[in-house]
């Protein structure tokens, strides 16, 4: 019986399992998105989502360790300089499972695991993950803080108006003033013709 045991062997024996996981895990993070069997890509996901999470913190020890995965070197720099930028912000839920349809030949489900962030289509997920703040006790009272500065900034935005047109009824004001004193300075000209 196999009470308790998650792995599942693919019908391979532990080497080539091994080795499989580590080719598919390459070539994910190279091409970003792999089309393999359902199961691969279960089984793939359970081994390159920690290699991820080690991926964010930099350090000599963490590139060994998942250079004792990948055993590729060029990957292993891919993935500490490219992807780790690009999921840093992200807790976790790096890869997505898309399914297919069936394989022409033997009927395999078919599926498509991707990185979440290299995505295009998708890009309301790198917005929801840009806004989420972490949770802490407490956090009503910012968003009654919030609630109170926006009215105050409409009404400051409803004063601005009234205060435009003030002075824009100051300036025809100040534009009569001259033209009332050009026809005394003609009358005064013309007097001087004169001989007034």
């Amino acid at each position: 019986m196999r009470h308790g045991k998650k792995v599942n062997h693919l019908g391979r024996t532990d080497s080539h399992r091994k080795a499989m996981m580590s080719n598919m895990a390459s070539s994910l993070i190279q091409h970003k998105r792999i089309t393999t069997t359902l199961a691969k890509a279960k089984a793939l996901r359970v081994y390159v989502e920690p290699l991820l999470t080690k991926s964010k913190n930099d350090t000599t020890h963490s590139r060994r360790t998942v250079f004792s995965y990948l055993q590729d070197k060029d990957t292993v720099n891919i993935l500490f300089r490219e992807v780790a930028e690009k999921i840093a912000n992200r807790p976790g839920g790096y890869t997505r499972i898309v399914k297919m349809e069936n394989r022409l030949g033997d009927n395999a489900e078919m599926a498509m695991i991707e990185l979440v962030d290299y995505n295009t289509v998708y890009g309301k997920d790198v917005a929801k993950a840009e806004k989420k703040s972490t949770r802490r006790r407490g956090g009503s009272k910012s968003k009654t803080a919030k609630t109170e500065t926006t009215p105050v900034a409409e009404e400051t935005v409803a004063e601005a108006p009234v205060e435009t047109a003030s002075v824009a009824e100051e300036t025809p004001a100040v534009e009569e003033t001259p033209v009332k004193e050009a026809p005394a300075a003609d009358d005064k000209e013309e007097n001087a013709e004169k001989g007034e």
